[in-house]
């Protein structure tokens, strides 16, 4: 019998003050700095959900909305939004909160897909999940459909036939030259 856990069980929220020892050159908190908490609270969350050790398999759509200032709280919220046989993308949002006026700012969403791990490396299974509110319906289909569209994009560009040279006239709308030699072709 299949075990199911509901989304609300994955749910787990970070919070850390930013210190000056996180930013960058610029004066802002160094994105590497908020992509390595981010990849932790996935770890935390995939691990919690699937009772096994998980690593990192994809990131996906990582957006940087907002810069993050030294002394603002910053809080991450992730949860399972997706499970496959032995693979769980997890959802994640990055808010900063001026901690002195309260005012909050959403600064980054992504999507990291987690695969449960047992101790010697094999891939194991994870519980199905019970969704069951219109918000996490959606999640779950969106999850689907980055899934088809990465599969889809895979699938293009490591066709054995795949020329670059169908694509030159797309990139008329680009900022970019191209100055290949007469003689080039797509061997």
């Amino acid at each position: 019998m299949t075990e199911y856990k509901s989304v609300d069980s994955t749910r787990i929220t970070i919070s850390e003050l930013m210190l000056p020892s996180h930013s960058n050159f610029g004066g802002k908190i160094h994105g590497g700095y908020i992509l390595s908490l981010m990849d932790q609270i996935a770890f935390a969350c995939a691990s919690k959900y699937s009772g096994a050790y998980c690593v990192t398999a994809s990131v996906d759509t990582v957006d940087f909305l907002k810069p993050i200032e030294i002394g603002e709280l910053v809080s991450m919220k992730a949860s399972v939004n997706y499970v496959g046989k032995t693979s769980m993308v997890v959802g994640i949002r990055v808010e900063a909160e001026n901690i002195q006026t309260g005012k909050k700012k959403h600064c980054n969403s992504s999507y990291f897909t987690m695969v449960a791990k047992t101790e010697d490396g094999t891939s194991v299974k994870v519980p199905g999940l019970i969704i069951n509110d219109k918000t996490e319906v959606k999640r779950f289909l969106k999850a689907l459909k980055r899934i088809e569209t990465k599969r889809k994009r895979k699938e293009e560009f490591e066709r054995e036939d795949f020329s670059h040279l169908e694509y030159l006239d797309d990139l008329k709308n680009y900022n970019v030259r191209i100055e290949l030699p007469d003689n080039y072709s797509d061997v």
